[in-house]
């Protein structure tokens, strides 16, 4: 067992070439070979202004050697559950609540307001504004199903988007879009919006992403409208064991940062 939980828990690192996006950096950070497990208890330590993970009583480190800290109990509780089961050896991969707090400790936290332009511009080519132009179906069922979000999005936040009939490309209004920041600033947190920045690439729509963050529409029902496209695609024409695999992993990241993003918010 090691003595010192400050050296590289993840094992020996052979760094690969860095990469522009933050988040994307921090991924490739935690890119290592799989150690042995080397400890025997997880625990949680209370700090000043936060919480952090212990194994057998030493406090763990992110990749770029900052402290793996939360701001609540709840997501520190996520986290050495992840810990807690790993067996013979320490995979990262089993553990995306781990790796989300890494990124926005190490990542995030240092280009908050990059990730958050990010968000916002998402918004200005969302999913829910691009419709099909056939068949018939398939545009009442979007229209049934993403029309009351973008109605939630104009009333609740006075962000009012148009439709795009196809996938050419055109520009929403600046005050939509000026609207939608002003709606996401609340969350402007390195940790709330690294999970809303998993939370968006994986549905395709900043607007969903608001509506989960806000409390509009829930994990499954946000993850339902994010695949009506997909679904009916398999009700028409089937799918494969692969692409199961796909959208099953998908989903786990995006219940991860889902479950992360509730944990992080103040218990009433």
């Amino acid at each position: 067992m090691r003595d010192e939980l400050d050296k590289d828990i993840f094992g020996t690192f052979v760094p690969e070439h860095s990469h522009e996006d933050p988040v994307r950096r921090a991924q490739i950070q935690m890119k290592r070979p799989l150690p042995k497990r080397f400890y025997e208890s997880v625990g949680i330590e209370e700090r000043e202004g936060g919480f952090s993970i212990a194994l057998d009583g030493k406090s763990v480190k992110t990749p770029a050697k900052n402290l793996l800290a939360l701001p609540t109990r709840e997501a520190a509780e996520l986290v050495a559950a992840e810990w807690a089961g790993q067996a013979e050896f320490i995979n990262p991969a089993t553990m995306p609540i781990t790796k989300l707090a890494n990124t926005a400790i190490d990542a995030v936290s240092n280009s908050l307001a990059e990730v958050f332009d990010e968000i916002v511009r998402f918004a200005g080519t969302d999913m829910l504004c691009y419709r099909a132009d056939a068949p018939k179906e398939l545009i009442e069922r979007q229209a049934a199903r993403w029309d009351p979000v973008l109605s939630w999005a104009a009333t609740a936040h006075g962000a009012r988007f148009f439709l795009v009939e196809g996938v050419i490309h055109q520009q929403q209004p600046s005050e939509a879009i000026a609207a939608y920041a002003r709606a996401l600033e609340r969350y402007r947190d390195p940790f709330l919006i690294s999970c809303l920045n998993v939370v968006t690439t994986l549905t395709g729509s900043a607007v969903l992403a608001l509506a989960f963050a806000d409390g509009a529409f829930d994990l499954d029902e946000v993850w339902s409208l994010a695949h009506i496209d997909e679904d009916w695609a398999i009700e028409h024409w089937g799918t494969d064991a692969e692409a199961e695999a796909r959208r099953e992993a998908r989903y786990g990241e995006y219940a991860s940062a889902a479950a992360l993003f509730q944990a992080l918010q103040p218990q009433s």
